[in-house]
């Protein structure tokens, strides 16, 4: 799995021009699923999602202290399977991203484990698969980058040099 997580003073998703979830300060991630990813890689990033030190501690004045839990904030879920896209020439192929009739029910479970591990009301997601416009007030900016040890392997293996000709 991958995870682009961005620290957002506030973010909505809106399907068809109704928003359809809305967080204030807390977390945007964005997820894809690679095609050999199991549960396992869905705890990974859940668990390093929701202790990733990236708010500051006003109490301490420490920058990188605290996470979204121990600030009590929320996590708003967006599925990207693009986050998965290999670009070939100047087209972009999806092949090791998750098909999605396996996807979406991969990513319901994804989001009830952030739920169950954080707080029910505190996480929030899009709608899988539809076309979404994803609006935040992005706070920094911080964005980091995650990816499961075992999609990582997956990644390297499947991905093809580019041909050269002489």
């Amino acid at each position: 799995m991958k995870a682009v997580v961005q620290r957002v003073a506030s973010a909505s998703v809106e399907v068809e021009g109704s928003t359809v979830s809305a967080i204030g300060p807390g977390l945007l991630v964005l997820v894809g699923i690679h095609d050999l990813d199991t549960d396992s890689d869905a705890d990974y990033i859940c668990r390093k999602v929701l202790n990733m030190r990236l708010f500051p501690n006003e109490k301490t004045g420490k920058t990188w202290d605290q996470s979204v839990m121990q600030k009590n904030y929320e996590v708003l879920l967006v599925s990207q399977f693009t986050l998965y896209g290999i670009m070939k020439g100047n087209k972009p192929d999806f092949h090791v991203a998750m098909a999605p009739d396996r996807a979406k029910s991969f990513y319901a479970s994804f989001v009830e484990r952030f739920q169950r591990s954080y707080k029910l009301e505190s996480v929030k997601d899009g709608v899988f698969g539809a076309m979404m416009k994803v609006n935040l007030v992005n706070d920094g900016p911080v964005t980091m980058q995650l990816e499961s040890p075992n999609s990582s392997r997956c990644t390297n293996d499947v991905a093809e040099p580019e041909k050269t000709s002489n």
